[in-house]
């Protein structure tokens, strides 16, 4: 080796990738040489046989000086005796291979991210970090370029490896920004569409390549590299729908929600005629269409972050920032966001913080420590789903997942965040035997650090993004899920309301005979039904592994199942509560939802499904027309029942009621096949009531039976009520009436 103003050890860190602070070595740097303060460069180019500084003159020539090879492996140095200050130059290196290259010199650059970015981070706070973190385009001293930052605290030493620079570490070293754990590098000349990744070597010597935990885009399954994304201009229509979310409370409005699986409701058929799932612009041309004609007014995607494993359906995430590249780039997902506000349809996406994937190129053993997941396989590992758990007391972790929940509101305009798996994050012990988890520092099951951080998510969303919903898949009878954070509630907008959903299914599984004894799993959700907001779901978890779609759970013959579905949702829509629909059983998919397949379209040819979705359309459009229906889904004033103990003939009887008051939907559903003759019930003002919806009409496929339209009231007394109406009850069937106006 010859001699370098360098020490012998940096050299050596530097050439094996063992430094934590390779900036202090390359570069430009004052040194003293021959007695003098001069400025030497200094530069590691693996492979290059010969290396130099090009400087441009006053006049604008460009002189070039050859460097010293230090060490064999590739490290050079030039002493520039007359200078004393910093300098812009480039490099040019020449390999063994012939090639040329110039280029900016990445250890020339001082660090982007400042002193409060990383304070901000290291407290939590910074709900911008996304922009900070990560791979993203800067312009630095007039040179364009990428800055890639990442947080490994515990990391030996981290390299950016990738398409640009031969996927070799020592290439592209990076510093590590103080005690803030975050590494950094600026590399100018690169840009849009490269791969990359970070090596990181271990405190124990091991090396890891990982994605991009910030990363905006990745690579398709199998492959798993980051993809550089530089901000491409895309121009939103959707001013009028955000400003009107700014201003509008959900709560007191109609959602009625579409979930749906982006990669199998429809497939398209290529040039050699194999199906593929339609991409983001398809959808926002086929499905948005089929959304607005059918009367929804949400939309909610499985989850639509990169992962994987198409097997988990979304809900095992490696790329929390990267839209899933399977059915196009973030342009296109945010092209079809903005058709969805132009049709009125808002947007929201199932998001995972509860636990992620073990794959090894995603979050876990991340730096060599367990640094996004808890370290106690008690607290940081799922082993029913074989995921890692987050370290909600982190307060990086705390702080990548809440940025991430604003990063898609904001960056994709989306309306609201359903969170999965709610529950499995309130309690230690959730699907644990005893001796397999810890108690909390009081003795409890309660997931304290996991209850902070959706009190911080949902009082950020709430904060920076005002009529965005927030919803929680919770299944346990954990209080105040949805009561406000400064009421010392988790701060949720909805709850699922997974007890009305097993008890309804239940009911409905039963053959019309029986039902009768259990008329209590009809009426016990309206004995809790306002202790908490709730949204009423079917969704992909009722019709898999082996549940069977929804129409195949009904008793009864063919039209007795079609019936049965009708009631159905009839009964649903007139229940108190937001709804949500998992997608194909508004037309009655027989089979099982596959992620593979698709819908079974075919089956709209046939009059049943087509009168089905017929019904769930008509029924859509109701719900979006009466305010009965969901300006008071929260409390006793919206809903009242008129007939709830008449097990024997399994019909229920009841009003929905808007704010005004004198604004009511009178409901009565029949349970059985039996028609119910000159069947009384009370209703508070006199007149003549309109028959807005009869299921058992023949234009959705009933028997006809009704009350031709309309029916008068009478003086006579019911149900506590001074007035009455006298009904002919359809079977298996529901009837809507509204008083008519004077």
């Amino acid at each position: 080796m010859m001699r370098s103003t360098a020490a012998i050890e940096d050299i050596y860190r530097i050439i094996y990738t063992e430094h934590f602070d390779p900036y202090s070595v390359l570069g430009i740097h004052p040194v003293r040489y021959k007695n003098r303060d001069c400025m030497a460069v200094r530069a590691f180019m693996p492979r290059a046989e010969h290396a130099y500084v090009l400087r441009e003159t006053e006049d604008g020539v460009i002189e070039d000086f050859p460097m010293l090879r230090v060490h064999e492996e590739g490290f050079f140095e030039y002493v520039f005796e007359n200078e004393t200050a910093p300098f812009p130059y480039k490099l040019r290196r020449e390999t063994f291979e012939g090639e040329v290259h110039a280029f900016y010199d990445s250890y020339a650059f001082l660090p982007q991210l400042t002193d409060f970015d990383l304070h901000l981070f290291g407290e939590g706070n910074h709900y911008r970090i996304y922009d900070k973190l990560g791979a993203h385009y800067r312009e630095v001293n007039g040179v364009g370029g990428i800055e890639f930052a990442v947080w490994a605290p515990n990391a030996r030493s981290v390299s950016v490896i990738g398409s640009f620079n031969d996927w070799d570490r020592r290439r592209h070293a990076m510093r590590v920004l103080g005690s803030s754990g975050v590494w950094e590098i600026f590399i100018p000349g690169i840009g849009a569409d490269e791969l990359y990744k970070f090596e990181i070597k271990t405190r124990d010597g091991h090396v890891l390549a990982k994605a991009d935990p910030f990363g905006r885009a990745m690579e398709k399954r199998p492959y798993t590299a980051s993809v550089i994304r530089t901000p491409e201009p895309f121009t939103w229509t959707d001013k009028e729908w955000m400003e009107q979310r700014r201003d509008n409370d959900p709560m007191h409005a109609p959602v009625s929600i579409y979930e749906a699986h982006a990669g199998s409701w429809k497939k398209a058929v290529d040039a050699d005629g194999e199906p593929h799932p339609l991409s983001y612009r398809d959808l926002a041309h086929e499905l948005v269409p089929y959304l607005q004609e059918n009367g929804y007014t949400h939309v909610e995607f499985l989850p639509l972050m990169e992962h994987p494993f198409d097997g988990s359906w979304g809900y095992q995430v490696a790329g929390y920032y990267a839209p899933t590249s399977r059915y196009g780039s973030p342009e296109d997902l945010m092209y079809l966001v903005n058709r969805c506000h132009e049709a009125g349809i808002g947007v929201i996406l199932d998001w995972v913080p509860a636990h992620f994937p073990k794959d090894s190129h995603a979050l876990g053993w991340f730096d060599g420590s367990h640094l996004y997941e808890h370290a106690d396989p008690r607290k940081g590992e799922h082993m029913d789903w074989g995921t890692l758990i987050f370290n909600f007391g982190r307060n990086e972790v705390r702080n990548f997942l809440i940025a991430n929940a604003l990063f898609w509101l904001e960056h994709f305009h989306i309306d609201g965040l359903r969170i999965d798996a709610v529950a499995s994050m309130l309690y230690l012990d959730y699907s644990r035997n005893e001796g397999e988890w810890v108690p909390n520092e009081f003795g409890g099951r309660e997931n304290l650090e996991a209850i902070d951080f959706i009190r911080q998510l949902n009082w950020a969303v709430h904060s920076y993004h005002p009529g965005v919903m927030v919803m929680a898949e919770e299944s346990t009878a954990f209080s105040g899920v949805t009561q406000d954070v400064d009421s010392d509630g988790l701060g949720f907008d909805l709850k699922w309301n997974m007890g009305w959903m097993n008890d309804t299914l239940e009911y409905f599984e039963k053959d019309p005979i029986f039902r009768k004894y259990h008329h209590n799993n009809l009426t016990f959700s309206l004995l809790y039904a306002f202790s908490e907001r709730f949204l009423l779901p079917i969704s992909h978890d009722e019709v898999v592994h082996g549940k069977k779609a929804m129409i195949s759970k009904m008793p009864g013959d063919y039209w007795q199942k079609f019936a049965n579905m009708r009631l159905f949702f009839g009964y649903k829509f007139g229940h108190p509560g937001k709804k949500l629909l998992f997608m194909g059983q508004e037309f009655g998919q027989w089979d099982e939802w596959n992620h593979d397949g698709q819908l079974d379209w075919k089956l709209l040819e046939f009059d049943a499904h087509r009168q089905l979705l017929a019904w769930v359309r008509d029924l859509n459009r109701l719900y979006k027309g009466e305010p009965a229906l969901f300006e008071d889904d929260f409390s006793w004033e919206g809903f009242q029942w008129i007939e709830h103990e008449d097990a024997d003939r399994s019909i229920l009887a009841f009003e929905r009621i808007a704010l005004d008051r004198d604004n009511r939907l009178v409901f009565l559903c029949n349970f059985t096949p039996s028609v119910h003759q000159r069947y009384r019930i009370g209703v508070r003002q006199p007149g003549r009531y309109i028959e807005l919806l009869n299921s058992d009409a023949t234009f959705y496929g009933g028997s006809g039976v009704g009350n031709g339209g309309e029916v008068e009231t009478s003086e006579q007394p019911s149900h506590g009520r001074e007035h009455s109406i006298e009904l002919t009850v359809p079977p298996l069937g529901v009837v809507v009436l509204k008083r008519q106006a004077d």
